[in-house]
């Protein structure tokens, strides 16, 4: 019996040694998320979390959706993506199969790109309306130089 319980811390700290990816660099990783203009509203997985400039610590072993918002401007989305990282080598030259699986579960064998996001907002230069089931209007309140005419509208007599 003493022999089994001097065996379990031996065996948890061989556990803890094989995973080298969640000792090296943890199961969350440090995402900063600015903008210009400041200030825009920032929610990742749906969930607000704060205004820009905003430092997040976010889960490795997922993906995680991230949206700015600002009144004025366009939305801005990206995904911010798991990717495997280089300790993974490490875990199969040291650690081996236990090392790995420990990893992989709890998300250390992962890095999240883009490690840091600096979004360019841009002003919200069209405004669209519903107009039935199908059809849709939108007015652009401030054309670019460089869109070319196709077309012009005409006035309908009643």
């Amino acid at each position: 019996m003493k022999s089994l319980i001097a065996t379990i811390p031996l065996l948890c700290s061989l556990l803890l040694t094989t995973s080298c990816a969640t000792i090296m660099h943890g199961t969350t990783q440090t995402v900063g998320i600015s903008s210009n203009p400041s200030s825009a509203n920032v929610t990742i997985n749906g969930c607000a979390v704060g205004k820009t400039p905003v430092s997040v610590n976010l889960k490795r072993n997922q993906n995680h959706q991230i949206k700015l918002e600002l009144p004025g401007y366009q939305p801005y989305e990206i995904v911010c993506t798991r990717q495997v990282s280089g300790f993974v080598f490490g875990n199969i030259i040291f650690g081996g199969v236990i090392g790995l699986a420990v990893d992989a579960i709890s998300g250390g064998i992962y890095r999240l790109t883009p490690e840091q996001i600096q979004a360019e907002l841009h002003e919200n230069q069209m405004n669209v309306v519903k107009r039935g089931s199908n059809s849709y209007v939108a007015i652009v309140m401030k054309p670019k130089p460089s869109w070319e005419k196709i077309g012009q509208l005409q006035k309908v007599a009643n």
